[in-house]
């Protein structure tokens, strides 16, 4: 190798195939000669050893380093505000904890959510965003009261009109009572030999029922971006989003590490570790070299 010229030894080496596509890419935009691509080439080639690390180097306490130093820059509580609604998502130091840390609870777990270029609209972004919203019986009701001469339940929905449906809903989850629909309320009994203890966990077992919505979702908000209508959600539930015919699954992700890895795989769940952590640590205008946060991804998956 001592023998060999500069100009020799930048000939023997191989860039990655991403780097070789991005120079015929540059070259064929900008029209540029046989001559001057092998002179990009050659600059690209001196730009990619310089960034190679020596053999033995420590790039752990060097990647440990570089996220931890400014991650003391970060505020200690910060919230981005996504739509006029005012979703709350958590940012700043906290969110990178939980990033890092792997949390199970996340403090506000939330999702992006794309929608299919023909599906592309203000109508349907918001119509998706409502029907998504998990809507439980004690959201529909306005009332909720314990008969003790009847040894019974009654609910009063705040819209008529929901109550064969709550009623349905709770039939076919309590199969042990008997559910009696009236003019303006629904009626609940449990079984003879059921305690007062028994009848209000009754109650609250009955008004935490699903009834709509998708299991998880607390609120959904539309915002544009360009020429996309994105809905940004409270909540997370990959599985039961994918479902839905509209949503482009190829873009649409939550920033549930954990729940990513167990519907998309461990690749994704590692390209969202770097995502978000880079997007937390750019939110707070800092400039942290994607190197070092994929070393750790690496190492976390």
């Amino acid at each position: 190798m001592s023998g060999e010229s500069p100009k020799d030894y930048l000939d023997e080496v191989e860039l990655p195939l991403s780097l070789r596509k991005e120079i015929e890419k540059v070259a064929k935009e900008m029209k540029l000669k046989a001559d001057q691509k092998a002179k990009l080439e050659k600059e690209v080639k001196k730009a990619y050893l310089s960034c190679r690390f020596e053999p033995g180097e420590a790039v752990g306490i060097i990647a440990a380093q570089s996220i931890s130093e400014p991650a003391t820059q970060m505020t200690m509580r910060t919230y981005h505000f996504a739509g006029s609604a005012g979703i709350k998502i958590t940012y700043g130091l906290p969110r990178l904890i939980e990033i890092f840390d792997a949390k199970k609870q996340l403090e506000t777990p939330s999702m992006t959510l794309f929608l299919q270029r023909k599906f592309n609209n203000m109508e349907t972004a918001r119509r998706i965003a409502e029907s998504i919203i998990e809507r439980k019986v004690g959201d529909l009701i306005k009332e909720v009261s314990i008969n003790l001469s009847e040894n019974s339940i009654e609910i009063e929905p705040r819209d008529l009109r929901q109550i064969s449906k709550i009623a349905r809903v709770i039939k076919e989850n309590l199969k042990e009572v008997k559910v009696r629909s009236k003019k303006s309320s629904i009626v609940i009994i449990p079984k003879e030999s059921a305690t007062l203890k028994d009848i209000q966990k009754l109650k609250l077992k009955i008004l935490q029922l699903q009834v709509s919505g998708i299991k998880g979702i607390e609120n959904a908000v539309v915002r544009r971006e360009g020429d996309e209508w994105i809905i940004t959600t409270i909540g997370s539930n990959l599985k039961g989003i994918f479902q839905i015919k509209e949503i482009d699954k190829t873009r649409s992700y939550t920033n549930d590490v954990h729940e990513t890895a167990k519907i998309l795989g461990i690749e994704a769940a590692r390209n969202l570790i770097i995502k978000e952590a880079l997007k937390t640590m750019q939110e707070q205008g800092l400039d942290v070299d994607i190197r070092h946060v994929m070393l750790v991804a690496d190492i976390m998956t």
